[in-house]
């Protein structure tokens, strides 16, 4: 799957982040929901999250480490029940790896480039109208909207 640039990563391969995360601050700091989202591959339940409606103007942060990670331009309305991007707001934002937690199923897993933490999925070919033919299916709960 193409992401501006970026390759998607084997289940087993190493991949380095750019920075650390406290885990027992993280725990400490976030609800069990968003623990279990970001630091455990978990999901929110469909048409439950906060931004899955919500299109105002801003960039969308990780909520584990603060980094950018899609801009409100990039989102879309598909219907899915979680907010959908078609792009990150850099080809370095984001990281793909593959998974195959639900085999034979293969997908395709978002984290965060910065701390790893797992924010969602990405799709490919499913016929939206968007540049890219991609939907970035993200969890509400890994996110942060800072309002421009």
């Amino acid at each position: 799957m193409a992401n501006s640039g970026s390759n998607v990563y084997g289940e087993d391969e190493a991949i380095t982040y750019k920075s650390s995360v406290d885990e027992t601050a993280l725990k400490e700091q976030l609800d069990p929901l968003s623990y279990a989202v970001l630091r455990e591959a978990a999901t929110e339940r469909p048409f439950t999250g906060e931004y899955n409606d919500v299109y105002e103007v801003g960039s969308y942060r990780c909520k584990a480490c603060g980094a950018e990670l899609f801009k409100s331009e990039a989102k879309f309305k598909t219907g899915c029940g979680w907010p959908s991007f078609y792009q990150p707001t850099e080809g370095d934002a984001v990281v793909l790896i593959e998974d195959r937690s639900l085999a034979p199923r293969v997908r395709t897993e978002v984290r965060c480039a910065n701390c790893g933490s797992h924010l969602g999925h990405v799709f490919e070919g499913e016929g939206y109208e968007t540049p890219t033919d991609q939907r970035y299916c993200i969890n509400s709960v890994a996110l942060v909207l800072e309002q421009a």
